[in-house]
């Protein structure tokens, strides 16, 4: 059984790792130490996701270890006082869920400096479930909203080397600007690269369209369903993917509305009822169902999604007379 003064030697250890100061010899004593039993590894599992959640990796990749551990501990003693701390740090303090899996890998054999960030532990996936948004900040300081039913996956190593994650769902990020190492964003059908700007990219398995909206800064989108040259946006420029034919467009747009969501608001402009119900379907985490007749039916609209209900937002669009619903075994039927 472990004394708290060795649990304390381990959290330092923690705090080094994370902060590129340490050396293989204390490297060697954490990793050991984790894999002594599975109490050890979710230990250093716990910890490292407090670490994340507590905000002290938020500004910058290096960060003055001392002042981060104070505050460290001070989030620890919360945690000892409400074990349910995680969540409500995600939940109340962000008004999102998070779903943080950091696991320990078989380690590798050799020491290769930095190289240990990246091939020691696991890949960090943050995800937010349908219903909820999350907000977050990248080891290199960026922001990052994702949208409900969206899930973004980076490695421990991120902004040692390379600053690159891979994304499903929607996601809008302020980049940290860094001209050494690009921003880039991985889906399968289209990539992204920045040095820094503000963008939302939305791209979700079951979209027939892959879009992204520039705010600020420029990005090179890479197609990868067709061999084409770079494409480039400049701010308040809007690009459209279609994952069927591989055909990008390019359009001026009002790109403040495309993060709204990031806001807890839902915002259509002129859009198709079926992609409407798609995103009711996230943000209320239920089932909708619309009818064939009204799938080429455009509506317009803004609404809160704190303090309004999906019966308050299906009346307000049936009050169009365009359409009815009725909820019925289990989903909302749109006729």
């Amino acid at each position: 059984m472990y004394t708290e003064e060795k649990y304390n030697d381990i959290d330092k250890l923690i705090a080094s790792y994370l902060s590129n100061e340490l050396d293989e010899k204390s490297f060697s004593e954490l990793k050991r130490w984790s894999m002594e039993s599975e109490t050890n590894r979710i230990y250093v599992r716990d910890q490292l996701e407090i670490w994340f959640s507590s905000g002290v990796l938020s500004d910058k990749t290096f960060f003055n270890k001392n002042e981060a551990f104070d505050l460290f501990k001070q989030r620890v003693a919360e945690a000892g006082r409400n074990k349910r701390l995680r969540r409500f740090s995600w939940k109340v303090i962000y008004r999102v869920a998070a779903v943080v899996l950091l696991l320990l890998l078989p380690l590798a054999t050799y020491w290769q400096g930095k190289e240990v960030v990246k091939h020691n532990f696991a890949d960090m996936v943050v995800e937010a479930p349908l219903g909820a948004r999350t907000k977050l900040y990248l080891p290199d300081g960026t922001l990052v909203w994702l949208n409900a039913g969206s899930k973004i996956v980076y490695s421990q190593g991120f902004g040692v080397d390379d600053r690159n994650l891979s994304l499903e769902g929607e996601g809008y990020f302020e980049v940290t600007k860094n001209e050494k190492i690009p921003f880039v964003v991985e889906t399968r059908e289209l990539n992204l690269k920045v040095l820094g700007t503000k963008f939302n990219f939305k791209n979700y398995p079951e979209d027939e369209e892959v879009t992204v909206n520039l705010m600020e800064g420029k990005v090179a989108l890479q197609n990868e369903l067709k061999k084409m040259p770079a494409l480039y946006l400049a701010p308040r420029e809007k690009m459209v993917l279609n994952k069927r034919t591989g055909i990008i467009k390019k359009s001026k747009t009002h790109v403040e509305y495309s993060n709204a969501w990031s806001r807890n608001e839902l915002f259509f402009d002129e859009e198709l009822l079926e992609d409407i119900a798609k995103k009711l379907m996230r943000s209320y985490d239920v089932k909708i169902q619309v009818a064939d007749s009204l799938r080429n039916k455009r509506f317009y609209g803004s609404f809160k999604i704190i303090g309004n209900t999906i019966d308050e937002v299906l009346q307000t669009i049936a009050s169009t007379n365009r359409m009815q619903y009725r909820y019925e075994d289990e989903k909302y039927i749109l006729y």
